[in-house]
């Protein structure tokens, strides 16, 4: 059984996430309500909604948002105003999809300067760089390592939660002997326990993307 601070710990970790496409505003604000009670990293949702949600949050809570989402192949141009509307609209996090055709054409200069570009339009605000592990081989994921590492962003992100798998340890465990020191890891995706939380964590990542953890803490507190 876990400890309150355990279970603190988790949560702090969480961008508690909700990318659904036929999302309303009912079920933002709710996560927003939990978000703000449970301590989460942030409240990770559609640009759409980041206006409503900050004016809602305040500095209460963290907003991220998702830009070139989910597919990454959006143009440059194209990314960054959506970061520059994003970040006006109040988003304190911005989570990119790299483009992968760059990447599988070994362009990896060019997916830099586009993630360099995405960066200087954040205007200081965090950076992570979603990859979608589960379309690369390991030696692209260890190429994208380095990218990232020399790209200026905060966080490398394993997943977008739209392709065919989620994170996983070994992608995380990969991450970890490949990034430089200042890149921190976001596994997100498929994690459903607190078991699985507690796992990435210990294999290095240090934010998770997720919608159930905070509903698990939610139903073992209605449960007692």
């Amino acid at each position: 059984m876990r400890d309150k601070m355990e279970l603190e710990k988790l949560l702090s970790c969480c961008d508690h996430t909700l990318l659904a496409p036929t999302a309303v505003w009912e079920e933002i604000k709710a996560i927003c309500d939990d978000g703000m009670k449970y301590g989460t990293a942030s409240v990770c949702i559609p640009p759409c909604f980041v206006k409503r949600a900050k004016d809602y949050v305040g500095d209460k809570l963290a907003v991220c948002t998702v830009i070139g989402f989910p597919n990454g192949y959006a143009t440059t141009g194209a990314k960054c105003a959506e970061t520059e509307d994003a970040v006006a609209n109040g988003a304190d996090e911005i989570d990119m999809v790299i483009n992968l055709g760059l990447l599988k054409e070994g362009r990896d200069e060019a997916v830099l300067e586009e993630i360099r570009q995405v960066k200087k339009a954040c205007g200081g605000k965090l950076l992570k760089v979603i990859i979608e592990t589960c379309l690369l081989t390991d030696e692209e994921k260890i190429r994208m390592c380095r990218v990232v590492s020399h790209s200026g962003a905060e966080y490398i992100k394993t997943s977008t939660g739209f392709s065919t798998q989620g994170a996983t340890l070994h992608d995380v465990e990969l991450f970890a002997a490949h990034v430089e020191p200042h890149v921190k890891i976001k596994a997100a995706g498929g994690i459903a326990t607190l078991e699985d939380g507690e796992k990435f964590l210990a294999a290095g990542a240090s934010r998770l993307g997720t919608s159930r953890i905070v509903k698990i803490v939610k139903e073992r507190e209605a449960a007692r």
